[in-house]
């Protein structure tokens, strides 16, 4: 399938590693211009350079997504760099589980208001767009009470909330906005990893809970956020999508 995407530009908040780097490469692939930024400047160099190697237009530059200069920095330079901003993917988490007052700080600053940046910056850009799409990375724990941290949790049902608002108030000017919700997600150098190696009777219980015997992959997870903001899917806005291998037991009605 098509998905349309040759010459788009998309911006990927988080698209060093994991899911974020995954839709980086896959819109690459794909023929889009691409933007990522990270907080480790030479994995952000490392995933400029793969991303022009498939012949594409690529920058990208390391910040914390929780300053809110350098974000909306960086979505004006992306802006001049691509030509233009027609997809937004929404994709850094503080992963902050703890239950305390810090970890609800954290998720504010970084899951919610991060997004919201995001978007608002990235905005005049989408409107100039034929095809606006903002994909937002939520969590299936953001549907269910489950084991995390109930900030994470929180917030992760604010963005399902935010996007769906979204949709309905940007429908008239044709931008999309759609959520993806994941369940949990494996990676080397991500969460369940760390998990694995440092907290194994948790990581068992976890993929336990799960009846296919797995955990995502980045791909499969990218895969459905990379649709979802195509011009493939035109008339698919304010869904949330939960790719989780039926871990999560709540009908979407």
């Amino acid at each position: 399938m098509d998905l349309g995407l040759k010459g788009r530009r998309a911006i990927i908040t988080g698209g060093t590693k994991g899911i974020g780097r995954r839709c980086a490469d896959i819109f690459a692939a794909e023929g889009a211009d691409v933007s990522i930024c990270a907080r480790n400047a030479a994995e952000v160099e490392e995933t400029v350079a793969s991303l022009r190697e498939r012949g594409v237009n690529a920058f990208g530059l390391a910040l914390d997504v929780a300053d809110k200069a350098a974000l909306e920095s960086w979505v004006a330079q992306s802006a001049a760099r691509l030509g233009g901003i027609d997809i937004v993917v929404a994709n850094v988490s503080a992963l902050a589980v703890e239950d305390n007052e810090e970890a609800w700080r954290k998720e504010f600053e970084v899951d919610m208001l991060h997004t919201v940046r995001t978007v608002n910056a990235a905005m005049p850009h989408l409107e100039k767009s034929d095809a606006g799409a903002i994909v937002i990375v939520s969590s299936v724990s953001g549907r269910e009470v489950d084991f995390t941290g109930p900030a994470y949790g929180a917030f992760k049902a604010a963005l399902i909330h935010y996007a769906h608002r979204l949709a309905f108030q940007l429908a008239p000017k044709m931008i999309r906005v759609n959520s993806v919700s994941p369940g949990n997600t494996y990676f080397k150098g991500g969460i369940w990893h760390w998990i694995e190696e440092n907290n194994p009777k948790l990581f068992e219980q976890a993929l336990a809970l799960n009846p296919t015997g797995r955990m995502a992959t980045p791909e499969e997870v990218a895969r459905g956020v990379v649709f979802l903001a195509s011009p493939a899917s035109s008339f698919t806005t304010g869904t949330n999508l939960v790719i989780d291998g039926a871990l999560t037991r709540g009908v979407q009605f």
